[in-house]
């Protein structure tokens, strides 16, 4: 029989960690790894990320109260454990679209509850991956346009499931994939050149995306739409600018800078043969606009965590075809609060 440390007999036991410790411990054992703060903790709640290792909570106060807060940030699903019936407040924000060869990618969908009931259960968080930028340069292929953003949310037997669709992914110049990726929930993506390309529509929890209104030779797209704005139309030789998200203080307390999240990303911009200029990133993580041909720039990714858009950047800078110069979109978040 294996013996505890002060020389007990005890029955068979498991290595103890910081999700388990079954079988029969003494009570000098359970000080020992408590101390050493490897003994698992059964308070109010848990979490466990996809590949099964624990999500450790963070605490702040808000004046003489204390918040227990667990953030997801890793894509897939992760597992919340409630072992006392709470009420928490909640964000969650879907991952942003892709960019297009000419418009920008949507912010995700950006929803945030206060005081929403949660019983005693496991529950299923999910974190939305962001969206692909386009990989084809050929206008009359789907792959030109940006792909959506991944849905984000919180789900269980006990609850009225919280799902949250990202963003739109942003357009080409083709007459067939002109127009930027509608969303149920999030932004859409900017529209494409060529014609008038309209901007994705938006959905519950986003803005519409920015349409397209130009021409050879100027070819530039609409900005995808942020959790607080449209976004904006691309004229000239200028992409239009993302539209900006949305700010939450869930994850750090009032007393910092609150995070905003689910911006739209830039346009690129084209004025042949001497380039244009990309659109503004939209606040919140959305990424910025590219120009070319020849000396441009290539659009950015949104920011991962944010659900913001990616920024488009056409051809770029070495006038590359295989879609390396369009971003991603961010990944999504959701963030969970209560009080100790």
């Amino acid at each position: 029989m294996p013996r505890g440390i002060d020389g007990s007999i005890i029955g068979d036991a498991t290595a103890v960690s910081t999700s388990s410790a079954s079988g029969i411990w003494t009570m000098s054992e359970v000080y020992k790894y408590r101390t050493e703060g490897t003994w698992p903790s059964f308070g109010p709640a848990s979490a466990l990320a996809p590949d099964g290792s624990v999500i450790a909570s963070d605490t702040y106060d808000i004046g003489s109260t204390t918040y227990i807060v667990f953030t997801f940030l890793t894509v897939g699903a992760s597992t919340f454990t409630v072992n006392e019936a709470m009420d928490v407040d909640y964000l969650v924000v879907g991952g942003g679209g892709g960019a297009g060869w000419y418009g920008g990618g949507g912010g995700g969908g950006f929803r945030a509850t206060a005081t929403f009931s949660v019983p005693v259960g496991t529950y299923t968080i999910t974190v939305g991956i962001g969206g692909a930028s386009a990989t084809s340069a050929a206008s009359a292929d789907e792959a030109s346009r940006g792909a959506d953003g991944g849905t984000s949310g919180i789900s269980g037997t006990t609850i009225t499931d919280v799902t949250i669709t990202g963003g739109g992914g942003g357009a080409t110049n083709s007459v067939n994939f002109r127009d930027g990726r509608a969303t149920t929930d999030g932004s859409g993506g900017g529209g494409g050149p060529d014609g008038t390309g309209n901007g994705g529509t938006g959905g519950t929890y986003g803005n519409t995306g920015g349409p397209s209104l130009t021409s050879h030779p100027n070819y530039v797209g609409g900005g995808g739409g942020g959790a607080t704005a449209l976004g904006l139309v691309g004229s000239g030789s200028i992409g239009g600018a993302g539209g900006n998200g949305t700010s939450n203080s869930y994850r750090l307390g009032t007393g910092v800078s609150a995070v905003i999240y689910a911006g739209g990303g830039g346009a690129a911009g084209y004025n042949y043969p001497s380039g244009g200029t990309g659109g503004a990133a939209g606040t919140g993580g959305g990424g910025t606009g590219g120009s070319f041909p020849d000396a441009g720039t290539a659009g950015t990714p949104g920011t991962v965590n944010t659900g913001g858009g990616g920024g488009s950047g056409g051809n770029g800078p070495s006038g590359s075809a295989d879609g390396s110069s369009n971003g991603a979109g961010g990944s999504g978040i959701v963030i969970i609060r209560y009080v100790e």
